[in-house]
């Protein structure tokens, strides 16, 4: 008995030794790029101050000050398509989360079975069943638990269920990064309809002094001091300006229209107070480091999962290459008796252990190794070039709010400077010291002057948000519980 227990062990062993020298040598990819980023230590200053609040860990409610923007956006975060369809993907990926943590633990189940069988008497089996005294016919009836369970020993499996989850945890990232994005966008267009609104009324203005200053070279021309040219170019310049009232009016309209998309409804007017416009703050904040766009930019932060996710990949699928040991255990009733179906001696049950190994036609395993390592690149290369993009938006967009404050500045100035003009030009006119063309020129140039200038705080105001965004904020929202 002792002897053939070594000699069991002995042909275990010597099994195990062949499966492992069968196991190939293992391709290796040797000029994988580095995943480490090296970033500057600083982001581009662009001539703004160094001490400035710091704003972009907090929640969007508290960089938003005006209350119908802040609305819109509690709308948009709750009723956007886009966003509800990305949680569909989270809970997705969720459920491959579980699907592989629940295929390294054993599988259990229960099974019941019957079966009716006739032997015939002139077989060895009939043969023993007459002289033991059975019948002919049989009824067997069985009840039992069986399972199965592939020991992971490479760890496979469990490298599985953590790229798993790694993957999981990036499609929260990524609808983060949307969020910031919806974020954004709902405040470029409720500052571009507030924008629109302003310069149609710098239009409908523009457009009243127009039709008075035609009324007095129509006087004048009556009169006998003009002809009838000063009469068409102000009647022209009158018709130009009601055009482009309806075409600013369609803007408006298909501003409202994309507005209400991201809000998830059907067209309808957006409430919104414009004439505060031009009285709306730009604030100066902080913009950290470089590096904390790895902690703050949900989308920098997404990529390096998923690279940390194909980095397990690899380390799984590699262990395809090795032997797998599955093991297999029965134990229940078993009976022709039914009166003794449940009975100590009915008891049965087997186990069985098996230590596979591929040998030949590795091709599918192989091109399964080689494209996880292509993924790992392709992540790797993934990151940086999301790093670089970050970077480079948050640069574009510091140069942006420092150019376009100085260009509302000397903007200002001129629409002042118009503005004084276009007093005199009025008063000089209605006295006929200045020709038609001089005063419509002037009035013509402080129009453009005003609208640039409206177009101007637009474009910081799109900017400062546009620069709050590619800087990581917007998708926070457990701060402002801590708030008041």
């Amino acid at each position: 008995m002792f002897k053939s227990g070594n000699f069991l062990l002995s042909n275990i062993a010597c099994l195990c030794l062949l499966i492992q020298s069968c196991v190939p040598k293992l391709p290796e990819y040797k000029n994988i790029p580095k995943d480490k980023i090296e970033t500057p230590n600083s982001f581009p200053s662009y001539g703004q101050e160094s001490e400035k609040e710091e704003v972009i860990k907090k929640h969007w409610q508290l960089f938003f000050k005006d209350e119908q923007l802040v609305t819109l956006i509690e709308t948009a975060l709750k009723n956007n398509q886009n966003l509800n369809i990305l949680d569909q993907e989270i809970n997705i990926a969720n459920n491959q989360v579980m699907a592989r943590q629940g295929q390294y633990l054993p599988k259990v189940g229960i099974a019941a079975g019957y079966e009716s069988e006739k032997t015939n008497k002139f077989t060895s089996s009939g043969a023993d069943d007459a002289a033991a005294g059975l019948p002919d016919k049989l009824h067997n009836r069985q009840l039992l638990l069986n399972t199965s369970w592939e020991v992971d020993i490479w760890k496979k499996l469990r490298n599985f269920a953590k790229s798993s989850y790694l993957e999981y945890l990036a499609s929260i990232e990524g609808r983060n990064f949307v969020v910031t994005q919806l974020v954004a966008e709902v405040a470029s267009d409720y500052y571009e309809l507030m924008s629109l609104d302003n310069q149609l009324e710098i239009i409908e203005q523009y457009t009243k002094t127009l039709q008075e200053a035609q009324q007095v070279v129509k006087w004048q021309q009556v009169a006998g001091r003009n002809t009838s040219l000063p009469v068409k170019r102000f009647d022209a310049e009158v018709l130009k300006n009601q055009s482009r009232k309806y075409k600013i009016q369609q803007q408006i309209v298909i501003t409202e229209n994309h507005l209400n998309t991201l809000l998830g409804r059907l067209p309808q007017h957006i409430e919104r107070d414009s004439k505060k416009f031009q009285k709306i703050a730009i604030q100066d904040f902080a913009t950290d480091i470089p590096s904390a766009l790895l902690d703050n930019r949900p989308d920098v932060k997404q990529a390096s999962l998923k690279l940390e996710a194909a980095k397990l990949d690899v380390k799984a699928v590699k262990t395809e290459f090795y032997p797998s040991l599955n093991i297999d255990a029965n134990v229940g009733y078993r009976s022709f008796n039914s009166h003794h179906f449940i009975d100590p001696a009915s008891v049965f049950y087997d186990i069985a252990g098996n230590l596979t190994a591929p040998l030949l036609n590795r091709n599918a395993i192989k091109a399964d190794y080689f494209s996880s390592n292509n993924r790992q690149i392709k992540a790797i290369y993934n990151y940086e070039q999301t790093f670089i993009n970050a970077f480079a938006e948050v640069s574009n967009q510091l140069a942006s709010v420092e150019n376009l404050k100085q260009i509302y500045a000397f903007k200002l100035k001129q629409t002042e400077a118009l503005s004084e003009s276009f007093d005199i030009s009025n008063i000089l006119f209605k006295a006929a010291r200045v020709d038609y063309l001089e005063s419509l020129l002037t009035r013509r140039d402080y129009l453009e002057s005003q609208i640039e200038l409206t177009e101007v705080k637009q474009q910081q105001l799109t900017s400062y948000v546009n620069l709050y965004k590619a800087l990581g904020g917007g998708w926070r929202s457990e701060e402002l519980k801590s708030v008041n």
